[in-house]
């Protein structure tokens, strides 16, 4: 089966572009996580992590694997046809994602079928969580509109914190003489932070999260983060320069205001993940049962 997999997917996946990426549906998307330049889009490198978390999470449930009752499944069997008719699908029009879709059907597939529901159920988020490391296209669509969001919002909160700030398309400027003026480009549409914060919170939400719907509202929360830590980012670049000069902050600061997105994001998923857990019928019953409750006389 492995060699299968070998000659569908590294031999024969590939029909778009065979000069540059070969044959290989999985070296044509190694080449989009190494060099995203080259096809004028979003930065993959996470990707190599990706699949590193997949395993991470097979061997955290190794023991709930091993001890899974296993059964043969027709409905896995199923899956395994369908994969393989997406693949043919894939390769007939010159689609890698497709090919690479059905690749990650297999993984879940194969062992439905020889093993079963039980064991497919908790395959399914490891599989899953590898569609990150599938490039989607249709995601570079998103960079112009998050750019003028974040743009919109950050001049408004400029504005509250007492800083004249105006807007004109994706640029920041300040009404003062000689204040700030800076661009909010397509690498500052915050697109790659959401890619990442979605993988983060995924795997997150997975790991602390004891009921399907919290994990899925923890989950989709990663968006509005993403782009709440962007804003975050943009603001803090606009204060800069108005403190310490436009050239501190779109030089050095600029550089490093990426450190200020990650800690704003993820400060707020941990606080969304812990509102989450928290049992509101008992912390309500406990804080009845304390007002109700009399108070010990205290002695002069």
């Amino acid at each position: 089966m492995a060699g299968l997999a070998f000659i569908l997917f590294h031999l024969q996946g590939n029909t778009n572009d065979i000069n540059i990426y070969g044959r290989s549906v999985v070296e044509w998307m190694l080449s989009r996580w190494r060099d995203p330049a080259a096809f004028g889009g979003l930065d993959y490198s996470h990707g190599f992590l990706i699949p590193i978390v997949s395993i991470g999470v097979l061997w955290w449930k190794r023991k709930e694997i091993a001890e899974m009752p296993k059964a043969v499944s027709r409905i896995g069997l199923a899956v395994v046809v369908i994969a393989l008719m997406l693949h043919w699908m894939g390769v007939k029009s010159q689609q890698p994602r497709v090919s690479l879709f059905s690749l990650l059907m297999l993984f879940w597939g194969v062992p439905f079928y020889f093993y079963g529901w039980e064991l497919a159920k908790l395959l399914m988020f490891p599989c899953a969580y590898l569609i990150f490391c599938i490039p989607l296209n249709f995601l570079d669509s998103l960079t112009f509109p998050l750019r003028i969001f974040s743009t919109i919002v950050s001049a408004s909160v400029l504005n509250g914190l007492g800083i004249e700030a105006a807007r004109s398309g994706s640029a920041i400027y300040s009404t003062a003489a000689g204040g700030f003026n800076f661009d909010v480009a397509d690498p500052c549409s915050g697109i790659r932070s959401l890619l990442a914060m979605t993988a983060l919170t995924a795997v997150y939400a997975y790991a602390t999260q004891k009921t399907v719907i919290k994990k899925w509202v923890l989950f989709l929360s990663s968006i509005p983060l993403a782009i709440i830590g962007n804003i975050a980012r943009i603001v803090t670049i606009a204060l800069v320069a108005e403190a310490f000069g436009q050239k501190v902050a779109t030089g050095l600061y600029h550089d490093y205001s990426g450190y200020i997105f990650f800690p704003v994001a993820i400060g707020l998923m941990v606080g969304i993940g812990s509102l989450l857990n928290v049992n509101y019928r008992q912390a309500w019953n406990q804080w009845k049962q304390n007002l109700l409750s009399p108070t010990s006389s205290l002695s002069a």
